[in-house]
């Protein structure tokens, strides 16, 4: 073992993990990686005339994604042979229902592996197999609802952009402040070399990705339809701006359409590929949430930016964070928590008043002084506690800073002079 985790980051302590993190130590080590099967082989790469990466890329037009029945079913019999059995060349998979077969057999009657390879290829993009040297070996916690394959488009590796990644979610129909703290965190993200995952959608994903495109960042989009198949329409230019700068990455293959179910399925590729996932802004009803408590079962950070609570689009954020989540309000608080040791968000606190600067024994005599009319010396001494000639140096020090101003024998506080009308406003 070489002392890092599966991401690359060093090891943590496994004890006091709550939320992905060690909260003894204050700060973010580590997510909580979950167990490959114990009977599931490793993956040997997949060479490009590897009948099983043929067979891989037949079974993502067959399987829908996250069929976990399906998934034992590769991890058991391998790909070449499963491929084999739905395509009718072999007996069906062992106590497989004859109606789930005989469905996924239509399906694979239409199957062209070799054309949906060709297609990627076309587009400038390929297709990669767990086990080969670009595959992310966070998706394995997804135990069978790992995908087959994946379709990717870009040039860039997805395996490492992975390691240091964040998911950022949300509203579609998200406000100006959705849009604007995604982008603003996407752009954040991407600055300080994180890469930016997202689905595309409208609205808190859409903003999300251009903040990371504005900041010439990292940014990958997870569709829930083919690589060439721009989803929504309107993001057709955006996808492709993903592509040119990022990647573009689909478990099913060239041109295969979205419907609900790929949605939600989708969501599981995002928290499993990502360090974290921060939601901005989603309703008590919302597929963010579902990718958010994913995440948050896979071990990964689960972070929520809050709003204002009259605002029904941060219901669901607000009920995340009583509980599962984190508050998160920037990048630097993002990477805080999914960062390594050391990655620390600046200490935020309020403006240092003159009177914060002043010794403890000055701070009490200052603070005996009536806040109107003056007093002398040895009530001052008397109310503050401290020695007479203590206090009547204190006293000169104060007047020295201008806090205070000696009356003949007595003490009082200076008056502020408050600004004129005209003043405020740059007269005279």
């Amino acid at each position: 073992m070489d002392g890092t985790d599966g991401w690359g980051f060093a090891r943590s302590k496994p004890d006091g993990v709550v939320n992905g993190r060690d909260r003894a130590a204050g700060a973010a080590d580590r997510p909580v990686r979950t167990a490959r099967p114990a009977n599931a082989p490793e993956c040997a790469p997949h060479g490009p005339d590897d009948p099983r990466r043929t067979a891989r890329a037949a079974l993502t037009r067959v399987i829908e994604p996250g069929d976990e029945t399906a998934g034992r079913w590769l991890r058991e019999m391998g790909p070449a042979a499963l491929w084999r059995a739905l395509s009718g060349g072999a007996d069906p998979p062992e106590g497989a229902g004859r109606d789930k077969v005989a469905g996924l057999r239509q399906r694979a009657a239409r199957a062209d592996p070799a054309a949906d390879l060709a297609a990627v290829a076309a587009l400038g993009g390929r297709f990669i197999c767990p086990g080969e040297e670009e595959w992310p070996g966070q998706l394995d916690d997804l135990g069978d609802g790992r995908p087959i394959g994946l379709w990717v488009r870009g040039t860039a590796n997805l395996r490492l952009w992975a390691l240091r990644s964040v998911a950022i979610v949300g509203a579609r129909a998200c406000t100006e402040y959705g849009a604007h703290l995604a982008a603003t965190l996407g752009a954040g993200l991407a600055d300080r070399g994180w890469t930016v995952v997202s689905g595309a959608a409208y609205g808190v994903d859409g903003a999300a990705h251009r903040g990371a495109l504005a900041a010439d960042g990292a940014t990958v989009a997870v569709l829930a339809s083919g690589v060439d198949h721009a989803y929504p329409r309107g993001h057709t230019e955006l996808i492709g701006r993903v592509a040119q700068q990022g990647l573009v990455v689909a478990e099913l293959p060239p041109g295969d359409h979205p419907t609900r179910s790929r949605f939600i399925q989708r969501n599981r590729v995002i928290a499993a590929l990502t360090r974290g996932t921060v939601v901005v802004e989603a309703e008590l009803r919302s597929g963010s949430l579902v990718t958010a408590r994913r995440a948050l079962d896979l071990g990964r950070f689960t972070m929520g930016v809050p709003g204002p609570v009259t605002s029904g689009l941060s219901a669901g954020v607000h009920q995340l964070l009583r509980g599962e989540a984190e508050v998160v309000t920037d990048a630097d608080e993002v990477i805080e928590l999914v960062g390594s040791i050391g990655d620390l968000a600046p200490e935020r606190r309020g403006p240092t008043l003159a009177r914060d600067l002043l010794d403890p024994v000055a701070a009490r005599v200052l603070e005996a002084l009536p806040a109107r009319g003056g007093t002398d010396a040895p009530y001052l001494a008397r109310e503050s506690g401290t020695p007479r000639d203590v206090t009547q140096g204190k006293l000169f020090e104060l007047q020295t800073l201008g806090f205070v101003q000696r009356c003949g024998d007595r003490w009082e506080l200076v008056r502020r002079a408050e600004p004129t009308r005209d003043s405020r406003r740059g007269g005279t």
